[in-house]
């Protein structure tokens, strides 16, 4: 099937490859477009389970559940970056139609070589260089300065798989912690001084086309995502060139699909791209109530071959705050009857079994006429929320 061309199905038949939150909220989006959604997970009873049509059970990092999927659907996408490359190009040599394609993701999941591909296109991003030795390490330490920042070439997230080295007495660590003495792929990059993070989520569709939504700002607690400021408090020179950089380095890679792009915003003005990831993203997930067309419905309707639509805010402004796991335990949220009270609070639980300290449990984002209302009473409610039994 042609890349170019529309599905003529009567009921199109997304399959996800992963079946977390994102594979939820894209089959809730999927749903009114009268789409149905196929996810391949590991368990069966992961959160999308409960909102799909059929949830098909095995690993994702093996060729027959990826085939098993296949053959149930008309398309399949990513809900993450972690599935094998080739394995996506096996199904695309039989004939399904993979998006993002298994190129774009051969391109992105090694972030060493996704970094050169922006950096190949023009694209800004910190000095970086591969280290295969402990050695090339020290050497990386004298050339690029200190502090150095040391991160695994895959499977990397939410700070999982990087380490600021600060002097030379922390080479040994590092390099031990990341897996450099079991042969782990690795790479280093200069440290980025930035003033703030920016993020975006830009939705290229299959003919080419691409549409760009409001640049946000993104808070990290503990490297995980914490608040989502929509849009950035920025002046309009600096989100406009964060919007096209962004444009540029998804259409790098070719990207299909919602694809998030994270920024660094130097004190100077300039602006580093940081990381792309291939898939929708936590930083836009604001734009379910915020905007007139969601990431996650923008998302089914590029890789399906639709028109894309409008990312215009309905709202002056609107704050997403992560809910987070405060211990182990069952995964339902307490308070959540408290937390609804509050005025223009849009609370999203992902159905998780079990909570897990710092796992991602679900959101909460609330829109306002400003960012400081929003986030002051976005706050309030995920402060009512809590999973898990905290000790």
């Amino acid at each position: 099937m042609s890349p170019g061309k529309a599905l003529n199905t009567s009921k199109p038949r997304l399959g996800i490859v992963g079946g977390g939150q994102l594979a939820r909220m894209t089959a809730l989006s999927a749903a009114p477009l009268d789409c149905e959604v196929v996810a391949l997970e590991r368990s069966a009873d992961c959160p999308a389970a409960n909102v799909t049509a059929e949830c098909v059970t095995g690993d994702w990092n093996s060729l027959g559940p990826l085939r098993e999927l296949a053959a149930r659907v008309d398309v399949v996408t990513l809900e993450n970056e972690f599935v094998d490359a080739g394995l996506l190009a096996q199904l695309e040599q039989d004939g399904k139609l993979v998006l993002p394609s298994s190129k774009t993701l051969a391109l992105v999941q090694d972030k060493f070589i996704q970094k050169q591909t922006l950096a190949n296109a023009g694209l800004p991003v910190p000095a970086m260089r591969a280290v295969a030795t402990r050695a090339e390490l020290e050497a990386a330490t004298r050339d690029l300065g200190l502090p150095l920042v040391l991160k695994t070439r895959r499977n990397g997230y939410d700070g999982k798989g990087n380490y600021t080295v600060r002097h030379a007495r922390d080479i040994a660590e590092a390099w031990k912690l990341l897996g450099g003495d079991k042969g782990n792929l690795l790479f280093v990059e200069a440290f980025c001084p930035f003033e703030r993070e920016l993020a975006i989520i830009i939705t290229r569709g299959r003919d080419g086309s691409s549409v760009a939504y409001p640049v946000v700002e993104t808070v990290q607690r503990n490297h995980i995502c914490h608040i989502v400021r929509a849009p950035a408090p920025a002046p309009t020179a600096i989100t406009e060139r964060a919007a096209s950089l962004a444009q540029r380095a998804v259409a790098a890679v070719e990207a299909v699909g919602s694809f998030g792009v994270e920024m660094f915003l130097a004190g100077n003005g300039d602006i580093f791209i940081n990381e792309l990831a291939p898939r929708v993203h936590n930083s836009g997930h604001y734009t379910i109530e915020a905007c007139e067309c969601s990431q996650f419905e923008n998302h089914v309707r590029a890789v399906l071959g639709w028109p894309l639509g409008s990312t215009r805010m309905l709202t002056p402004a609107a704050v997403m705050v992560n809910l987070l796991g405060h211990a182990a335990g069952a995964g339902n949220p307490e308070g959540l009857q408290r937390a609804l009270a509050i005025a223009g609070a849009h609370v999203h639980a992902y159905g998780k079994a079990q909570s897990v300290a710092g796992r991602k449990m679900g959101h909460v984002t609330v829109l306002g006429n400003s960012v400081a209302e929003a986030e002051a009473a976005a706050l309030q409610c995920a402060g009512e929320i809590r999973f898990g039994n905290p000790s």
